[in-house]
Formats: C-alpha cells, sequence, structure tokens
C-alpha cells in the first residue's frame, strides 16, 4: 500500500504546483496597466507627439515627495507654466497648451524643481496627429481562464478536473505496472 500513496500524493503535488503556476501566470493578465511612473531623472511628456492647439501634460518623480517646479514649454512657444503634486504625492504634474503657431519639430520642454534639480523631455510637434499606443485595460478573454479569473466557481472546478485527472491517470499507471491490465 505504501507504493500506491506515493504516485497519488506525487500526483496531488503537481496539481498544487499546477494551479499556483496558473494562479502566477493569470495574474500578468489582471496587473493594473496604469502607467508607471518616469525615472527620477526624467520628465515625461504625454502625449510625446502633438499637433498645434493639443494640450500637453508633465510630470516628473525629480522633485520629490511634495515637492514642486516651474516648466518651461518657451521652445514651443508656450511659455512657462506650474508644476505641483498630482495625485501620486511623489510626483509632480503640470499643463500647457501648443500654440497653433508652432512649427512641425522636436522640442525640449524643461522643468526646474524647488529642491534645484533640473529634468527635461521631448515633445515632437507635426501638423498631423499621430496615434498614441492604446494599453488595454480589464480582462483578457481569451477562453483559457486562469486562477484570478472573474468567476471562483469555475476556478474551483477546473482545479478540481487537474486532480481528478491526474489521480486517475496514476492509478492507471500504477495498475499497469502490476501487471494488472487496464
Amino acid at each position: 500500500m505504501r507504493t500506491a500513496t506515493r504516485p497519488l500524493t506525487a500526483a496531488a503535488f503537481a496539481v498544487v504546483v499546477a494551479s499556483a503556476s496558473l494562479s502566477l501566470a493569470g495574474g500578468s493578465a489582471y496587473a493594473d496597466s496604469s502607467p508607471t511612473p518616469p525615472p527620477n531623472s526624467a520628465l515625461e511628456v504625454y502625449p510625446s507627439s502633438a499637433t498645434p492647439g493639443t494640450e500637453v501634460t508633465v510630470n516628473t518623480l525629480a522633485c520629490g515627495p511634495g515637492g514642486s517646479a516651474g516648466g518651461d514649454a518657451s521652445a514651443v512657444g508656450a511659455g512657462a507654466f506650474r508644476l505641483a503634486v498630482g495625485t501620486h504625492q511623489e510626483v509632480v504634474v503640470g499643463q500647457f497648451k501648443v500654440p497653433s503657431s508652432a512649427s512641425p519639430g522636436t522640442y525640449a520642454i524643461r522643468a526646474k524643481c524647488a529642491n534645484g534639480e533640473e529634468v527635461s523631455g521631448d515633445l515632437v510637434v507635426s501638423l498631423t496627429a499621430a496615434k498614441e499606443q492604446v494599453h488595454p485595460k480589464g480582462h483578457v478573454k481569451t477562453g483559457v481562464g486562469g486562477a484570478l479569473g472573474p468567476d471562483p466557481v469555475q476556478t474551483a472546478a477546473g482545479v478540481a478536473a487537474l486532480a481528478v485527472a491526474a489521480a486517475g491517470g496514476t492509478w492507471l499507471l500504477h495498475r499497469r505496472a502490476r501487471g494488472d491490465g487496464i
């Protein structure tokens, strides 16, 4: 009897490992898809490519938590603007409008933080609107499912089916190895 319990224990362990790996693999499909903050030394410009008349948002981590900054978009003709703490305490955010007189080209947008840090980022101005990359949000319906899916009952049923299949396969292999036949 001892030899029969080892394969069953191994099969149960395999099912647990498989369901844990499904859980980890499924987690990335449902991860928060919000944009990551810019590096400390960068000024993030969004959209990075704009047409005259577009409202542009810039942000940075360089100013530190609760910081502030003065922005300079005079290269493109927009002049000075303020950056202040946004939704996240560590990120300062500011906005300016690309003037209707702006010519196509690449312009350096700068900001100087109250703590003395200076950062810059590039803005590309064109006469035709460039399509920004769209990031998907929410659950992806692939038909594969996952351990973190929206229906825990279906997830439990899938794990149970895996366990039954593993146990049945182990039992059949054990009978075959003993010579009992199938």
